[in-house]
C-alpha cells in the first residue's frame, strides 16, 4: 500500500524553514547588520534599492573570513557563535541559530565577498539556485560584504504578498535606527537607490539619540541610570508631554540586542501610572545589562523576544528606576504661541525645553507677608506715621501713583519701600502675585515668567494620592454628619455599593445598608463639599458602572479617581488667596503634580521670552 507521508526533498524544506527567518527585506536586514556587529564592525554600510525587492547589501569592516568559514557559513545550522549545548545558556552575540545566511541564500541570489586581515587575497561565494556555491579568489577590502539579489525570485507567492516600496523601506530604516541606536560606538550608513539616507558618526549614546531623532530630542527626555551588580538600567525616557498615541516610541535593549519586552514596558507604563490615559504611550530608549546565563533569547527565530529567570524582579527594578527619574525632574510643560498662519495663531507646548536634575526652583515661591500692623518699624516708618510726608515729596504725588495690579499692598507704601532701598524704581519692586481667573485658572508668578494652574485638575490629583494613601494605611477619617442622610437607589446600584463600600470606609465613608434599596450616610471624608455627599455618591456611582466595565480597572485604583474628580473642587469655584497658595504648595508635595490622574495637563509656564516676543521687546 502506497505511503501518504513523504519526506520533502532538501530544496523545498530549505524555502519553508527560509519563511521563518526571512519574511521580508527588513528581516534579511536584521540578520546581517547583526553579523556584521557580530563580526566587530566599526563602520557598516547598507545598501538597499527598490526597497531591498532587487538588492540588499551589507559592507563591513569587521574581522572577515577564511575561504572555508566562507564556503561553511551558507550552510544550514552553520555558525561560530556557540560550540555545545552549554552555550545556549549564556548567549552574549547577536546571531547564534546559524539559520540565517542559509534562508537567505534559499530564497535569492546570494554573493558574499570577504577577506580577514591577516591574508592578502578573499574569497567570493555566489549562489544563485539555491544550491550550487561557485567561488572563487579575489581582492576586496578587509571585512565582508554580502548582496542579496532579487529576493524571493523564487517563491513568487511570497514576493506578491510584500507592500509597497515605501511600507518595505519604512520598515528597512525602522530595523536600521534600532540597530544604530543599539551600537551607537559603530559608523552606520544607508543609501536608498545610490543616495544617502543616514550617515551616523561613531560616539555616544547622546550623540546617535540625536543622529536619530533630532538635535534637540534629549531636551525632551529625563536620563535614568540605575547600575547594581544584579542589573543596569540606563537610557531616557520621555516627559508627560511626550506621551504618543501610538506604539513604535518604546526602545529596550537587552545586552545591546534590541528586544520587545511585554514585561519591561508594562513596568515603564506602570512608573508613569496616571499620567497615561488610555491610548497614551510613553517614549523611552532603555539599556538593560543582565548576566547573559539570566536571560533566554532562544524563543523565536526572530530573536525579538526574550525570557528572564526572575520576571518579578526585572518589572520591580525598571519600575523603581523609571519612577525615580521621573519624581527628580521638574515636567511642567512650557505654552507658546505658534507663528501666524492663514489658520490663525496656535497654542503650541514645548516639549524640547532642557531640565535638570533636582531643579524645582521654577515653582511659585510665596514669602511669609506679615501685615502691616504687625510688622516691625523703622525710624523712619514711625516718622512717616506719626508725623508730616517729607517736604520733598508732594501729596499730589502721591495719590497719583496707581495700584500695581494683582497686587493689596498700598501704592504708598510701594513708593516709600522702594524710595528706602535708594536704588528700586517703581517697576523694580518685587511683586510676586497669586490671581484666580475666572474662577477656573490659577496664575502665579515664577523666575521664569507666569505660571498657570487649573485648580479643579490640581486638586483632583492631591485628593487622588491621599486616597491611595488612605487605601494603604486602613486609618479611615470620617466626618460625621449632623444630619444622616437617607437616599434611595434601584437595587443594581445598591448592589454595587455594597461591594465597593469597604474602600469607601477606607476613604472615610459611612454609610449603612437598610432593606434593599435605602443607604443612610452617616459620615464623608473631610474633603467632602458641605450639602453634595448624596450627588458625590451616586456619581461614584455611575462611574464606577460605565468606566469599571469599559477600562477594566481594578477596584482600588478607579474608586481613588473616581472620588477624586467628584470631590475635588469645580471649576466656577471661587478661592481666596489663602486657599490658592495651600492649594498649590499640596500639589507640588504630590509624586507626580504634572497631571491629573485621568492624564490631564495640571500646570503649564509660559515664558518671560515668550511675552517678550508677544510685545516685541528685545531686551
Amino acid at each position: 500500500m502506497a505511503t501518504k507521508i513523504n519526506i520533502l526533498p532538501e530544496n523545498i524544506a530549505n524555502k519553508i524553514a527560509a519563511g521563518e527567518v526571512v519574511q521580508r527585506p527588513e528581516s534579511v536586514v536584521k540578520e546581517l547588520l547583526e553579523n556584521s556587529i557580530d563580526a566587530g564592525a566599526s563602520s557598516i554600510e547598507l545598501l538597499v534599492k527598490r526597497a531591498g525587492k532587487s538588492l540588499i547589501q551589507v559592507i563591513d569592516d569587521g574581522t572577515g573570513m577564511t575561504e572555508e568559514d566562507a564556503v561553511l557559513c551558507v550552510q544550514k545550522h552553520a555558525t561560530s557563535k556557540i560550540q555545545k549545548l552549554e552555550d545556549l545558556d549564556s548567549i552574549s552575540t547577536l546571531g547564534f541559530r546559524g539559520e540565517a545566511l542559509s534562508s537567505i541564500a534559499a530564497v535569492s541570489q546570494l554573493e558574499i565577498k570577504t577577506e580577514t586581515r591577516n591574508e592578502e587575497l578573499g574569497t567570493i561565494i555566489r549562489i544563485d539556485d539555491g544550491e550550487t556555491i561557485a567561488k572563487e579568489k579575489g581582492s576586496f577590502p578587509k571585512g565582508t560584504s554580502i548582496a542579496v539579489k532579487n529576493l524571493f525570485f523564487n517563491t513568487p507567492a511570497r514576493r506578491n504578498f510584500l507592500k509597497t516600496d515605501a511600507t518595505e523601506l519604512k520598515h528597512i530604516i525602522d530595523t536600521f535606527n534600532k540597530t544604530a541606536l543599539g551600537h551607537p560606538g559603530i559608523c552606520f550608513k544607508l543609501y536608498n537607490d545610490d543616495e544617502v539616507i543616514f550617515d551616523y558618526a561613531a560616539g555616544k549614546t547622546e550623540e546617535r539619540i540625536r543622529q536619530v531623532f533630532a538635535d534637540n530630542m534629549l531636551d525632551a527626555l529625563i536620563p535614568v541610570d540605575e547600575c547594581t551588580d544584579f542589573l543596569s538600567v540606563t537610557g531616557f525616557i520621555g516627559k508627560p508631554a511626550m506621551l504618543r498615541k501610538s506604539k513604535g516610541s518604546q526602545y529596550v535593549f537587552l545586552n545591546w540586542r534590541y528586544v520587545i519586552s511585554r514585561h519591561i514596558n508594562h513596568a515603564v507604563f506602570k512608573a508613569y501610572e496616571n499620567i497615561l490615559e488610555k491610548g497614551d504611550y510613553p517614549f523611552f530608549i532603555l539599556f538593560i545589562e543582565l548576566d547573559p546565563k539570566r536571560i533566554d533569547v532562544n524563543v523565536h527565530p526572530s530573536k525579538l523576544e526574550v525570557r528572564f529567570d526572575d520576571e518579578k524582579s526585572v518589572y520591580n527594578f525598571v519600575l523603581a528606576v523609571v519612577k525615580k527619574g521621573l519624581g527628580m525632574h521638574d515636567l511642567v510643560p512650557n505654552m507658546a504661541f505658534t507663528q501666524t498662519t492663514e489658520e490663525g495663531e496656535k497654542i503650541n507646548f514645548n516639549n524640547f525645553t532642557k531640565v535638570e536634575k533636582d531643579d524645582f526652583s521654577d515653582r511659585p515661591v510665596f514669602p511669609n507677608k506679615q501685615s502691616y500692623a504687625k510688622r516691625d518699624f523703622s525710624d523712619r516708618d514711625i516718622d512717616l506715621i506719626f508725623s508730616s510726608i517729607p517736604d520733598k515729596i508732594a501729596p499730589s504725588e502721591i495719590q497719583s501713583l496707581p495700584k500695581l495690579p494683582f497686587d493689596k499692598t498700598d501704592s504708598r507704601e510701594i513708593f516709600h519701600q522702594a524710595e528706602n532701598t535708594g536704588r528700586k524704581s517703581r517697576d523694580e519692586v518685587d511683586t510676586p502675585f497669586i490671581v484666580q481667573l475666572q474662577n477656573k485658572y490659577i496664575l502665579s508668578q515664577i523666575k521664569t515668567g507666569l505660571m498657570i494652574i487649573d485648580q479643579h485638575v490640581a486638586h483632583e490629583r492631591v485628593l487622588y494620592e491621599k486616597a491611595l494613601k488612605r487605601f494603604e494605611a486602613n486609618l479611615p477619617f470620617s466626618q460625621q454628619l449632623l444630619f444622616p442622610k437617607t437616599i434611595e437607589i434601584d437595587p443594581a446600584r445598591f448592589a454595587i455599593l455594597k461591594e465597593i463600600n469597604p474602600y469607601l470606609t477606607k476613604l472615610g465613608f459611612t454609610i449603612k445598608f437598610f432593606s434593599k434599596n435605602t443607604i443612610v450616610i452617616e459620615g464623608v471624608p473631610e474633603d467632602i463639599k458641605k450639602g453634595s455627599e448624596e450627588k458625590v455618591i451616586i456619581e461614584i456611582l455611575e462611574e464606577y458602572s460605565v468606566n469599571l466595565r469599559e477600562k477594566k480597572l481594578e477596584s482600588r485604583e478607579y474608586l481613588a479617581k473616581t472620588y477624586s474628580c467628584k470631590a475635588a473642587i469645580k471649576a466656577g469655584d471661587y478661592l481666596s488667596e489663602r486657599e490658592m497658595r495651600l492649594l498649590i504648595d499640596q500639589l507640588f508635595a504630590t509624586s507626580m503634580p504634572y497631571v491629573c490622574p485621568h492624564g490631564r495637563p495640571v500646570v503649564v509656564k509660559i515664558s518671560l521670552e515668550e511675552f517678550d516676543r508677544r510685545f516685541g521687546r528685545t531686551s
